[in-house]
């Protein structure tokens, strides 16, 4: 069994700002790189080829351990796990900061991904033993998803005024104030856990498994707009991929001490949280992706016109996720929270398929960043949903499952929706269009597709996700509860 030290009330919100503060590190890493790319190609001599794995060093890593991660944090105690994935984190930074050469960068980013995952995999195992009343666990949860929101958009934003100001080396080096404070306090104010130890669930083949699986499915998936969907890479790699998947799956079934008890995904909430999080996701990347490049090789903004004009969306996000979903959560469910964001974010993705090559911000995007506050509803009502059934052996488990299904979600977004729309004007400017219209036209699909998602999304939450009652996994006494199961 998992044990934790009681902590005070008055100590619970110090350590959701630790917890909250690791989250925004680890998101502002994920996308505080991309502006610093061109810096860093010309100063370290990257291929244009080899340029790309200081994202996807990061991202293969940080998704493809994240449900091992879990796993650790429950045998070996979670905040053990936490402070050992921000020391490791923290060290890489300083790593891929001093970085001389292509060679040192790319294992720094794949070391800050390993340190993310164990991390960020315990996050919310923590969270869910700290507040386990339904009212505060919602206000922490927004919280939480506020900091999520705001890293997501300061990621671009404080990643050029670095570069600019002090360097492509800026953008990593910031990393180890924020990490060592972190530290210190983590160590001083999250409770102290004892993990049910290895012999509980020490599956060793099955972690190799998953883990191969899920950094060979990320791998290809990253790799998708570069070899395409039916290319022998893509296909050949995908099979593999999804093999170990599938024996990973046959052996939790047998194996003495799973590494994943498939009982787990027997609970509706979490894997039907997980389902319509990663089907989301997807769709709500092409409003982070697709819109900025709409904006810049469309409309012809700035990279900073771009930052400024998006900025209406994270004020919008982050102040539903601070100030509102954790009240209507409370009065009306996470269920019904989750199916009303769902609708905002589907206004907004309809109101993208008709935008024109000549749009008037006011008109034609403003209402679109006002509408997208809809994922201030989703992200904190599935992060509530998805975590419903933890027990506390579990907790660390479930939250990696939930972190990585967010970057499985996050991954393939991206990789359809820009192949498609690659592909779309591609077609458009054989046909004769002209540049701007062909692009249009392919960011037209991309949107498209996206709403028929964010469908998809809410029929699996309708017919899947229950109305509100107390939650637990099968089989288990309900340690950890949730009036949005």
């Amino acid at each position: 069994m998992s044990h934790t030290a009681p902590l005070a009330s008055a100590s619970r919100w110090p350590a959701l700002g630790v917890l909250s503060a690791t989250m925004l590190m680890t998101i502002l890493d994920g996308s505080i790189v991309t502006v610093a790319m061109p810096a860093i190609q010309r100063d370290l001599g990257f291929s244009p080829a080899g340029l790309s794995w200081t994202v996807n060093a990061y991202l293969i890593t940080y998704g493809g351990l994240l449900l091992l991660a879990g796993r650790l944090g429950d045998l070996l105690g979670r905040k053990a796990v936490f402070l050992a994935g921000n020391v490791m984190f923290t060290a890489a930074s300083l790593l891929a900061g001093a970085a001389t050469g292509p060679g040192t960068l790319i294992a720094a980013r794949f070391l800050q991904g390993a340190g993310s995952a164990m991390a960020s995999a315990v996050v919310l195992g923590i969270l869910v033993t700290l507040f386990t009343e339904s009212g505060e666990r919602a206000k922490a949860i927004g919280v939480f998803s506020f900091t999520g929101a705001a890293g997501a958009s300061l990621g671009s934003v404080l990643g050029g005024v670095l570069t600019d100001g002090l360097g492509w080396h800026a953008i990593f080096f910031i990393n180890l104030p924020i990490g060592l404070v972190t530290i210190g306090l983590a160590i001083r104010v999250l409770p102290a856990d004892r993990g049910a130890g290895l012999a509980a669930g020490a599956d060793g083949i099955g972690a190799v498994l998953v883990t191969a699986g899920l950094m060979l499915g990320i791998y290809t998936v990253v790799k998708v707009e570069e070899y395409g969907w039916l290319a022998a890479h893509t296909l050949v790699l995908g099979a593999v991929s999804l093999a170990l998947l599938a024996a990973f799956t046959a052996r939790q079934a047998t194996a003495r001490t799973p590494l994943l008890p498939l009982r787990i995904l027997r609970s509706r909430e979490v894997s039907g949280a997980n389902l319509v999080q990663i089907l989301a996701l997807a769709a709500m990347f092409a409003f982070q992706i697709i819109v900025a490049l709409y904006m810049q090789k469309v409309l012809g903004y700035s990279a900073l016109d771009t930052g400024l004009a998006m900025l209406p969306a994270a004020v919008a996000i982050g102040g539903v996720s601070l100030f509102v979903s954790a009240r209507v959560t409370a009065r009306f469910g996470a269920r019904a929270v989750l199916l009303s964001g769902l609708v905002l974010l589907l206004g907004a993705m309809g109101w993208l398929t008709r935008v024109p090559v000549d749009a008037v911000y006011v008109t034609d995007l403003l209402p679109v960043m006002l509408l997208i506050a809809g994922g201030g509803l989703v992200l904190p009502a599935l992060t509530t949903l998805g975590m419903s059934g933890a027990g506390a052996d579990d907790a660390g488990l479930v939250s990696g499952l939930f972190n990585t299904t967010q970057q499985i979600g996050m991954a393939t977004g991206v990789a359809v929706l820009s192949t498609l729309a690659a592909s779309r004007t591609e077609g458009l400017l054989a046909a004769g269009s002209g540049e701007a219209e062909a692009l249009t036209g392919g960011y037209r699909l991309a949107f498209t597709v996206s709403a028929g998602l964010l469908l998809a999304a809410f029929a699996v939450a309708l017919a899947v996700l229950r109305r509100p009652r107390a939650a637990s996994l099968p089989d288990e006494a309900p340690v950890v509860t949730s009036e949005a199961a």
